[in-house]
């Protein structure tokens, strides 16, 4: 089963969708493409409570979307937690990497695995 988001729902999550900018040459708007996500792979190290935790604090999403992805890596071994350029992906899976281990599980010695992809 796969937990799909609608483009409503993908629009309130940080850092998805495209960005505007003002252009510095030439005064107008550009629209910037967001090239790279942030992918948090599933393990059994990791309460749902854990994952929607870290997902609040690293990724500031809320806890309806962030219990949405919890659903999504625990149904499917993987979900997209962001998007973004590739420094603030790098930034948020650093967060994500580093924020340790699931104190409501003792067999649960670190973070939770993620990766930035292209």
């Amino acid at each position: 089963m796969v937990l799909e988001l609608s483009a409503q729902e993908m629009s309130t999550l940080p850092g998805s969708g495209a960005r505007t900018g003002e252009s510095t040459e030439s005064g107008t708007l550009t629209e910037v493409r967001l090239s790279s996500k942030v992918v948090l792979f599933d393990d059994e190290e990791h309460s749902y409570d854990y994952v929607v935790e870290m997902l609040t604090h690293c990724c500031e999403m809320s806890r309806e979307a962030a219990f949405r992805c919890a659903f999504e890596v625990d149904m499917t071994g993987r979900t997209i937690v962001f998007h973004g350029d590739f420094d603030e992906c790098k930034t948020v899976c650093d967060k994500i990497l580093t924020y340790g281990p699931d104190h409501r599980l003792p067999q649960s010695m670190s973070s939770m695995n993620a990766e930035v992809q292209h």
